[in-house]
């Protein structure tokens, strides 16, 4: 609800930009600290980053009035967006939003091609095989591109 509520409002942030922020957000947060933010498992499919659990948790948010869903036109393609109708009760600590907001600063700008090209491209996701988990301890594999550690975050 966080990243969506800072971003939302961004013409192109659909469904899969939505889904590879969080999996940034994770995998970053993983690289720095050693442990999961979220606890969420994400697969790698043929349409991009999948996070195992988008499905239930944002039925359950629509069901409970606080996400609103709806299929937009953009461009020449039809885009999944959701919008938040409450203002999120924000819990994450301060080194987790530290993370959280880099992470959005940096991918903000992406529409879902460029965000999947460029995930496709980090080390965990190279390594993992079609439709199956993405392993968290292949982030310690990045490169100067992907790592959070050498693209000026401490």
């Amino acid at each position: 609800m966080y990243v969506l509520f800072q971003a939302s409002s961004r013409p192109s942030f659909g469904k899969t930009v939505l889904c590879s922020m969080l999996y940034f957000i994770d995998f970053n947060y993983y690289e720095i600290y050693g442990e999961l933010l979220t606890n969420e498992t994400y697969i790698k499919s043929k349409k991009g980053i999948k996070p195992i659990h988008f499905r239930e948790v944002s039925q359950d948010l629509i069901e409970n009035h606080q996400l609103f869903f709806r299929k937009e036109p953009y461009y020449n393609r039809i885009i999944h967006k959701y919008y938040p109708l409450i203002i999120p009760n924000v819990k994450f600590s301060p080194k987790e939003l530290e993370i959280i907001n880099y992470s959005i600063n940096k991918l903000i700008h992406n529409n879902a091609s460029s965000i999947t090209r460029y995930a496709i491209k980090d080390p965990p996701i190279i390594i993992a095989n079609l439709d199956e988990e993405i392993d968290f301890r292949y982030v310690f594999s990045r490169n100067d591109e992907y790592s959070i550690l050498t693209n000026s975050f401490i």
